[in-house]
């Protein structure tokens, strides 16, 4: 009976340690990612397509793409321009620091009726300069009978 209660508090200890040093490699690789920089500016965006999915004509026109700056050194948007007339970004001007987050507000044409995919084009400093974000949907005709909602430049917001 000894042998059998030795033995598995022996089987325990084992899993026990093992479980341990596996948790320690996953917290030392994490600790090790989070010291690693990345060398000059890099833009995270939390999402590269955004879309407005079904509205209805002349509604909201505008959407925002959210970014991070995760490099080491200052982001600088050079340039960016919608695939058409229809579609219109607003980038910031001013560099974006390490670890700053900044915004891109987009605006679409919602007077058109219709499916609609449309890229915006940003042109920046980082390694790779080129990047392309999209913008998706589809405009419907106001239902009959009820008012259209005409849109603002933006919709009443000071932003």
């Amino acid at each position: 009976m000894k042998k059998v209660l030795m033995a598995l508090a022996l089987l325990v200890f084992a899993v026990s340690a093992f479980g341990q040093t596996e948790q320690a490699k996953a917290e030392a690789s994490a600790k090790k990612e989070q010291q690693e920089t990345i060398e000059g500016p890099k833009l995270k965006f939390e999402e590269t397509t955004v879309d407005y999915g079904e509205i209805e004509q002349n509604a909201d026109p505008y959407r925002v793409f959210k970014f991070t700056n995760i490099g080491n050194a200052p982001a600088v948007i050079l340039n960016s321009k919608g695939s058409c007339g229809c579609t219109v970004p607003d980038a910031p001007k001013e560099p974006i620091a390490p670890g700053e987050s900044g915004e891109i507000k987009v605006r679409y044409d919602t007077k058109r009726v219709g499916p609609f995919t449309k890229t915006v084009t940003l042109t920046t400093n980082e390694a790779n300069p080129t990047r392309t974000l999209i913008i998706k949907g589809k405009v419907n005709k106001p239902a009959e009978g009820l008012p259209k909602k005409k849109a603002s430049m933006f919709n009443g917001s000071k932003s």
